[in-house]
């Protein structure tokens, strides 16, 4: 007899095991079983009345397409071929009977375990066959309960949360919203009801983990000192639970003075003898603060304002207004002094006018000044330019705020200085202190023989690369076109220019830099890089097979640069000696913001323009943007964050400024796909009021955003 014979006579299960033999050499075990289909849910035994049906089910997996043939008793049910098997109508000869079913795929067969039908002649009540099992999950997740009932079908399902129905939960399994840590305990059961009774399930306790097992820190300006802006390590929000249903606004973190600054994070620190999660938040008020990020507590605030001091008057510039206090965002370092430390560089006056810099070390756990803090910034530095005496330039410090983000950076803070707006006289300062004594450590002016410059970059901070070279973008200001015989300009004016310092040895050196060829005009015409930030890149490979350092700005010209770091380019009068220059196809407007990378990925946010994405390939930016936000930003754009976990659930997020704060939520993928913004939800629930030059913080579940009165906290909703 030929095998198309034999096919007509034996069930679908045989015949594929048939074929599957046939195709093997050889004796012996077959060495494709792990291959063969899967049976994940077994038949279910099952009682009915006399008269009803019974509804029998698998789940299986293998390689689709997957065959079933049901059997009752050992042969083959005629025509039930599907996962599922509805007997016909009952009689009192099938009480007993055995139930199972082949399930085949292309590599084989596997025979489910028999399931026995009952048919009684009166209803039988339910019983709980399996009880529902404790679940325990971290904040942010969902947990499944289900139960599996013996006794007459069919049955209805309502489950209870400590005691109380669940709405619209009426199925054999229920699932919980995105869980909080108000449902840490909560005890989950059913009532399994049919036409004979019911039966209610034992309670089973959910466990939600508290979020002191956070690991994820946020410890300096946009997450790290390359300023990529991305936080790979979010596991709770994902592409799926960041919409208007699930995820909006917490709380509020309400402070005193505005909130200019980027909020850091640390997790599992030790206050007042028990483990927080904690959100350091500093003002223009000059005062710092710590909250609890689970239960939106204050756990410490501290004054940096002298004795009969008050916070600086806005200095007649309407960047920050109507105070000056702290601008800058700190910068922590958890293992330094006793219990860690937070720098914060802090602006004040006195009843005479006079003016304060000062630069503060504080204790992470109570916000105690600690040894030698703070330190007075004074400094001056060779040179005849503006505010120079006897041959020094000399910080004053009425002058300057400290606007970008502090690095730190082997052992020093590095602060550096920008005007209020372009009020003369200043110069481009940047000054580092040991970390440990707040000794000043180094100094460099970037103008020392001119005039303005300064490092303002919209908040941005220093940039760092492994290699422990500065990279930043410096203002308007003088540059002196004529260079010395390695290039240099002679006067050792850098305005205007992409900069990179040295640190050997903690002392500042200008190492390269780049600048347009009509670096000059640029300047006088307000069009400089100084309103946007830096950020060093990962390494990249060419399509030489050659290993690229890269760092990437853009200011009010419209242009991306992308630089070299290994050769930057210098100044050439007719032309821009640059690795790369994005001048069509890229960004539409004035950069007064920082952009943020993520997998292979720049993202920037211009003046007017919309949010855009631009791949990365052999090293270098693709146009057009790969995607775009449907929405244009306004003025001053925007700084995007990046959450991940790895490279999956990318999520970029966006504050836009228009009358009123408005957080976005875009898949990382795509920004024309928008999962999330603060206005979509009813009546207002998640409006607050905008800050200028603000970049969200994303840490454990959470995105933090400064306001004029604090600090709002979204997160996923009970």
């Amino acid at each position: 007899m030929d095998l198309r014979s034999l096919n007509r006579l034996l069930p679908v299960a045989v015949i594929v095991g048939l074929i599957f033999l046939s195709s093997c050499s050889g004796g012996g075990s077959n060495s494709n079983d792990s291959a063969t289909p899967t049976i994940t849910a077994q038949p279910s035994s099952i009682t009915v009345v006399l008269g009803q049906t019974a509804t029998f089910s698998v789940t299986a997996t293998g390689t689709s397409p997957l065959e079933y043939q049901w059997q009752k008793n050992g042969s083959n049910v005629s025509g039930s071929t599907a996962a599922t098997y509805t007997t016909p109508a009952t009689t009192s000869s099938d009480n007993g009977s055995k139930f199972d079913v082949v399930v085949a795929d292309s590599a084989g067969s596997k025979t489910s375990a028999q399931a026995t039908l009952t048919v009684s002649a009166t209803p039988i009540a339910p019983t709980i066959a399996t009880q529902p099992a404790n679940q325990t999950v971290t904040v942010g997740q969902t947990a499944t309960f289900s139960v599996v009932a013996n006794g007459t079908s069919p049955f209805t399902y309502q489950w209870q949360k400590n005691g109380s129905n669940i709405s619209g939960a009426t199925a054999v399994s229920y699932t919980t919203p995105a869980t909080t840590s108000s449902d840490n305990g909560s005890k989950f059961d059913v009532i399994v009801t049919n036409s004979a009774g019911s039966a209610t399930s034992n309670q089973a306790t959910l466990t939600v983990s508290s979020s002191q097992t956070s690991t994820v820190s946020v410890l300096t300006y946009h997450n790290d000192v390359a300023r990529t802006g991305q936080n790979l390590n979010e596991t709770i929000l994902t592409r799926t639970n960041v919409n208007s249903s699930s995820f909006g606004k917490l709380g509020f973190l309400s402070v005193t003075g505005l909130v200019d600054a980027e909020p850091l994070y640390v997790p599992n620190l030790t206050v007042n003898g028990a483990s927080h999660n904690v959100v350091f938040v500093a003002t223009e008020h000059d005062l710092v603060y710590a909250f609890d990020a689970d239960t939106f507590a204050q756990l410490w605030q501290v004054s940096l304002t002298g004795a009969n001091e008050t916070t600086s008057d806005d200095r007649g510039c309407g960047q920050v207004t109507p105070e000056i206090g702290v601008t800058s965002t700190p910068v922590i370092d958890p293992a330094a002094g006793p219990h860690g430390t937070i720098w914060v560089v802090a602006m004040s006056k006195d009843s005479s006018n006079n003016y304060y810099q000062r630069l503060h070390a504080l204790d992470l756990t109570t916000g105690a000044e600690l040894s030698g803090s703070p330190i007075t910034v004074q400094a001056t530095y060779p040179g005849t330019g503006d505010n120079s005496s006897n041959g020094n330039v000399v910080f004053d410090p009425a002058q300057y705020k400290e606007r970008p983000g502090l690095l730190l950076l082997n052992g020093i803070v590095y602060t550096s200085w920008s005007s209020h707006c372009d009020a003369s006289p200043y110069t481009a300062w940047v000054i580092g202190y040991n970390s440990s004594t707040l000794q000043q450590a180094t100094v460099i002016d970037l103008t020392p023989n001119g005039h303005m410059g300064s490092a303002w970059m919209s908040g941005a901070g220093l940039a760092a690369d492994s290699s422990n070279y500065i990279y930043f973008l410096m203002a308007n200001g003088t540059f002196d076109t004529t260079l010395d015989g390695n290039g240099f300009p002679n006067q050792q004016d850098y305005g205007n220019a992409f900069v990179k310092l040295s640190t050997t040895n903690n002392q500042l050196a200008v190492s390269d830099y780049f600048t347009m060829y009509d670096t000059v005009s640029e300047s006088n015409g307000d069009v400089d890089l100084g309103s946007g930030g830096a950020l060093v890149l990962p390494d990249m490979t060419d399509s030489n097979n050659q290993t690229r350092h890269l760092a990437v700005g853009a200011g009010k010209d419209s242009i991306i640069y992308l630089c070299d770091r290994d050769s930057m380019g210098k100044f050439n009068g007719s032309t821009d000696n640059i690795y790369q220059e994005v001048t069509s196809n890229g960004i539409s407007g004035g950069v007064w913001a920082m952009p943020a990378y993520f997998n292979n990925t720049l993202y920037y946010g211009a003046v007017g323009d919309n949010l855009k994405a631009f791949a990365f390939s052999a090293a270098k930016l693709v146009t057009p943007p790969s995607s775009q936000s449907s929405e244009a930003f306004g003025y001053p754009g925007t700084t995007p964050s990046i959450s991940a976990n790895g490279t999956s659930n990318g999520i970029v997020w966006a504050v836009e400024n228009n009358n009123g704060g408005v957080l976005h939520a875009y898949d990382a993928t795509n920004l024309a796909n928008e999962l999330y913004n603060s206005n979509q939800a009813a009546n207002g629930r998640d409006n607050f009021s905008d800050n200028k030059y603000v970049t969200p913080m994303i840490a454990n579940g959470k995105v933090y955003v400064g306001t004029p009165t604090g600090v709002i906290v979204f997160g996923l909703l009970n």
